[in-house]
C-alpha cells in the first residue's frame, strides 16, 4: 500500500519539479541574453543572436566603458545608494528597537501606520515632493534623492527589524539592564551583534530597490553629470540602439555591483527574511 502511495505521487512531484525548472529557465532566459551578447561583436551577433559566442571577445565591454559616461553613472548610482542604505537602515534599527522591546504605548500604532504606509506607491509622491524641493530650492541635488530614498525605505525597513527584534529573548534585555546597562548599550552592544540576518537582509533589498529606481532619479536629477546608472542606460540603449552588444556590455556592468552584493550575503539572505516569521 506505501509503494503504491509513493509511486502515485511520482508524477506529482515530476510536473512540481519540471514547473519550477520551466519557471527559473524564462527568469534566466534575458541573464542568458545579456551575458552572451556582451562577448559578442556586432558582426557576430547579427549572424548568431541567441547562441553563445563562438569567439568570445573583450572589446565590446572595454569599448562600453571606453566613453566615460557609464563609469560616472555607476559612481554615481553607488554614491546615492550607499549613502541611502546606510542612512535609512540605522534610522529603521533605531527606531525598530523602542516599537519591538520597549515598553512604548505607541509603538503598535506606529508601527501600523508604517505598515499602511508600504502600500504607497512612489508615483502618488512625485508632484508634491517635487514642489516642495522646488520651493527648498533643492532641486538636481543628491540630497534630495537620498532625503526621499530614506523616507521611502524606512516602512519596510523598520517593520522587518521590528519583527525580528521581537523574535529575541526579552530575557537578554531584563539581564542587561539588571547589569546596569543603558538603552544605548543594549542596542549597540547586545542587539546589533544578534541582527547580523536581518541587516543584510535589510540592506540587500534596500540596495536592489535604489539601484534599480528610475522614476525619482529621472525627475528630481535632470542635470547629466548627475544622472543615476538607470537614468543613464536609458540614454545608453537610444545612442546604440543599433549595436545590440553595445547596451548588454552596458547592463552587464550595471548589473554586477548588485550580483556582488547579493552573492556576499545570500547565506544571511533567506533567514533574514524569515526570522520574523515564527516567534522564538
Amino acid at each position: 500500500m506505501k509503494a503504491n502511495s509513493q509511486a502515485s505521487g511520482w508524477p506529482a512531484k515530476l510536473l512540481q519539479h519540471g514547473t519550477l525548472i520551466a519557471f527559473a529557465g524564462i527568469a534566466l532566459l534575458p541573464l542568458y541574453f545579456m551575458l552572451v551578447s556582451s562577448f559578442k561583436t556586432r558582426d557576430e551577433f547579427l549572424s548568431n543572436q541567441f547562441g553563445p559566442p563562438e569567439t568570445p571577445v573583450l572589446s565590446t565591454l572595454a569599448q562600453s566603458l571606453a566613453g566615460g559616461d557609464l563609469f560616472g553613472w555607476v559612481l554615481n548610482s553607488l554614491a546615492v545608494t550607499v549613502a541611502s542604505v546606510l542612512l535609512s537602515t540605522a534610522l529603521a534599527a533605531l527606531a525598530a528597537y523602542p516599537i519591538a522591546l520597549m515598553k512604548w504605548r505607541a509603538g503598535p500604532y506606529v508601527l501600523g501606520v508604517l505598515i499602511a504606509l508600504m502600500v504607497v506607491p512612489p508615483i502618488v509622491l512625485v508632484i508634491p515632493l517635487f514642489q516642495i524641493a522646488a520651493a527648498l530650492r533643492q532641486l538636481n541635488t543628491y540630497q534630495t534623492v537620498i532625503v526621499i530614498y530614506t523616507g521611502m525605505l524606512l516602512p519596510f525597513s523598520t517593520f522587518l527589524l521590528a519583527s525580528f527584534f521581537r523574535t529575541l529573548s526579552p530575557s537578554l534585555v531584563e539581564a542587561a539592564r539588571m547589569d546596569g546597562a543603558g538603552s544605548w548599550r543594549i542596542f549597540r552592544s547586545i542587539l546589533l551583534p544578534l541582527s547580523g540576518p536581518a541587516l543584510a537582509t535589510v540592506v540587500t533589498v534596500q540596495a536592489l530597490w535604489v539601484w534599480n529606481e528610475l522614476l525619482i532619479a529621472i525627475v528630481f536629477l535632470q542635470s547629466d553629470h548627475l544622472r543615476t546608472l538607470m537614468v543613464g542606460l536609458t540614454v545608453y540603449n537610444s545612442r546604440y540602439r543599433i549595436d545590440v552588444p553595445m547596451v548588454m556590455a552596458g547592463m552587464l556592468w550595471g548589473t554586477l555591483p548588485m550580483l556582488l552584493l547579493y552573492l556576499a550575503g545570500q547565506r544571511f539572505f533567506i533567514r533574514g527574511l524569515t526570522a520574523g516569521g515564527v516567534k522564538g
